[in-house]
């Protein structure tokens, strides 16, 4: 005789009355039935337009890129072409400032260089005329002009003018006053007298040159006959 075991009856599932074991049992769907994708099918319109959505932002967002970009390019551009205008602008203005500064001490640098030419340039004098001369040069200036260089009116300014039979071309003979420079700016010109060959040189140098040319031709003839003549003359036929 077999005890029940109270609790541990093997429950059944619920089965209507009238119903068979097999309907308590679900079943598969059968393909095709609504509401159940089949395998291969394709996907739905709304994905293609929502990729076709994304595509067309990724297009504007590259093209804005772009854009920036080239604003960026440009404004770069334009900050290092105002930066090298304003290195200029402050090289123009400082050397505009010495050349200004070098100018006010221009006469006392003449006065300097006269003294020296009378050679009363000694003691303390002198030595605060060589410090001031140091800055001077320090600061970027240089003297110009010499006697017998060609005349440059760029660089010359001819305050006495004469004839010369000796020179050939418009020559700085005498320095009245040097001229200064700073860099590639002329402060002052050299104040110069200056001399031009004569009118009348050029046409007798001329016609020297031509009747030295004419005797050097006589001579070789000369020359040629005398040797003709040593050797008997031309053979006759």
């Amino acid at each position: 005789m077999t005890e029940e075991t109270p609790g541990f009856e093997e429950q059944q599932p619920d089965v209507p009355s009238g119903a068979t074991s097999d309907d308590a049992e679900p079943k598969a769907a059968a393909p095709g039935t609504p509401g159940t994708p089949e395998k291969g099918a394709a996907a739905p319109a709304g994905d293609s337009d929502r990729t076709a959505g994304l595509t067309a932002q990724l297009d504007q967002v590259r093209t804005a890129l772009g854009e920036r970009t080239a604003d960026l390019q440009r404004l770069q551009a334009e900050y290092q072409n105002y930066r090298r205008r304003v290195d200029r602008d402050r090289v123009a203005v400082k050397e505009i400032a010495t050349a200004n500064l070098l100018s006010e001490l221009l006469p006392v640098l003449d006065d300097i260089g006269r003294a020296r030419e009378h050679e009363e340039l000694v003691g303390g004098f002198k030595s605060v005329a060589e410090s001031l001369e140091t800055v001077a040069a320090k600061l970027g200036l240089q003297q110009f002009g010499k006697e017998g260089e060609p005349f440059d009116p760029t660089i010359h300014e001819a305050l006495m003018h004469s004839y010369a039979p000796d020179v050939t071309e418009t020559t700085c003979v005498a320095i009245l006053q040097p001229g200064y420079r700073l860099g590639e700016r002329t402060i002052r010109p050299a104040r110069v007298a200056v001399a031009e060959p004569q009118p009348g040189a050029q046409t007798v140098k001329a016609d020297s040159a031509e009747g030295a040319e004419a005797g050097d031709e006589a001579a070789d003839a000369a020359d040629t006959a005398v040797d003709n003549k040593e050797n008997g003359g031309p053979d006759e036929g």
